[in-house]
């Protein structure tokens, strides 16, 4: 099971005998950790060191790498541009996708995150009959933007018993910290499966912008979103200190590539179901398969 590792404090990060090393400051212990047991890699401290010969290791392994600014919010992210031994030919198959192809991939998508957020609304007590609704009558490509009418009700009804007229948004109040930064980890971890299976990132079915360079992985991501939600919620019911987004809530969210999560009716760590959608996300490109693997809440 890979791991995603957090260092939120001064340390020098290096590799010996195919291991990452960590030296903390002011400490003489040494930790050691085997590359096939890392997935993810966050930096959270400005006086962290890390070895131009580490990151080659990092990147060969297919770690992502994901610094963070002065807010402690994940910023950038490293990744492997040789993931797949075909990777040419994917990428071909990718690009020449038709726009039918990509509507129909936006559908599936967008189908099963209503359905997730439907199921998530469910498991809390809170009705959602109308989302089953819009789940039946998303069309392909979404042209009718159920999506967003979902979206509308689904926020405004999942922090109801703890939160006055919640609103999502990237700057909103607390708890959009938390979602902010569990959708950050999980996008890292996406595009991280998008490279190992020999796709772009960068080029989404839907997503589009040219500031964008993971729009692929944003589209991908949002039937997960759920499950950080999921886990947004039981921190906001269990801790009344979520307005900062400390060390201890970080370590909560970090979890979220080793929960187990249903796959095809099998249970599965996060971030292998995440192998398995963008695995079959490329036998769909590649028209062996017309289902897009995606989990079920």
């Amino acid at each position: 099971m890979k791991r995603t590792l957090c260092f939120t404090n001064p340390a020098y990060l290096s590799v010996s005998k195919n291991q990452l090393v960590v030296k903390y400051q002011d400490k003489d212990e040494v930790k050691r950790v085997p590359f096939e047991d890392v997935g993810v890699i966050v930096l959270e401290h400005s006086q962290i060191t890390i070895t131009h010969g580490l990151m080659s290791h990092l990147l060969g392994n297919n770690v992502a790498l994901i610094t963070s600014d002065d807010h402690h919010l994940p910023q950038g992210m490293l990744l492997n541009l040789n993931g797949h031994s075909e990777q040419q030919e994917r990428f071909s198959v990718q690009i020449n996708a038709t726009k039918s192809m990509k509507d129909l991939f936006w559908k599936q998508t967008i189908k099963r995150k209503i359905m997730n957020q439907a199921l998530v609304l469910k498991a809390n007590g809170i009705a959602a009959d109308n989302m089953v609704y819009w789940f039946k009558k998303v069309d392909s490509g979404d042209s009718k933007n159920l999506e967003a009418r979902a979206a509308a009700y689904y926020w405004q009804k999942l922090f109801v018993d703890h939160i006055q007229s919640f609103r999502r948004g990237r700057f909103g109040e607390a708890p959009n910290n938390l979602l902010n930064y569990g959708y950050a980890i999980l996008r890292g971890i996406i595009a991280r499966a998008l490279v190992s299976s020999g796709l772009l990132p960068t080029l989404g079915y839907h997503h589009h912008n040219k500031y964008n360079a993971y729009c692929l992985a944003d589209d991908v991501m949002e039937p997960y979103r759920p499950y950080i939600d999921q886990m947004v919620l039981e921190l906001v019911r269990n801790d009344d200190n979520y307005e900062e987004l400390t060390p201890e809530l970080k370590k909560k969210l970090l979890m979220i590539s080793s929960i187990d999560i249903k796959m095809k009716n099998q249970s599965r760590p996060l971030m292998l179901a995440v192998q398995q959608t963008t695995s079959s996300l490329y036998k769909c490109y590649e028209r062996s398969e017309k289902i897009i693997i995606f989990p079920e809440m």
